[in-house]
């Protein structure tokens, strides 16, 4: 499956009415750590067709990051995965944590 990137709120809130479940991945394009989750979190949406995928790039969208943090109450990491099922986040992990086996693990 790809993923896609979401720059804006607009875009993002979109996302959420459309899909029950589906993994965002908040990345930093700076960071060497948000480098290596965001390998992770690639091999994983090429290797499962479960859930969509979705993305931002912290520097590019910022008010977008923020904006889910406040609205989900969700603190603010990059890199971070997130989980959403029916409008809430279920599941996040961030910087060492997201691996390919606990996104594997976590999506099912």
């Amino acid at each position: 499956m790809s993923k896609t990137i979401v720059q804006s709120v607009a875009e993002f809130d979109q996302v959420v009415q459309e899909n029950g479940t589906f993994l965002f991945f908040k990345n930093s394009t700076t960071c060497p750590i948000s480098h290596a989750a965001f390998e992770e979190f690639e091999n994983f949406v090429a290797e499962q067709n479960q859930v969509p995928c979705f993305y931002l790039n912290v520097q590019e969208a910022r008010s977008l990051s923020n904006y889910i943090a406040e609205t989900f109450d969700i603190k603010h990491e990059s890199p971070q995965a997130l989980l959403f099922k029916n409008g809430k986040v279920a599941w996040n992990a961030s910087h060492w944590k997201i691996t390919y086996s606990s996104l594997q693990e976590n999506v099912k």
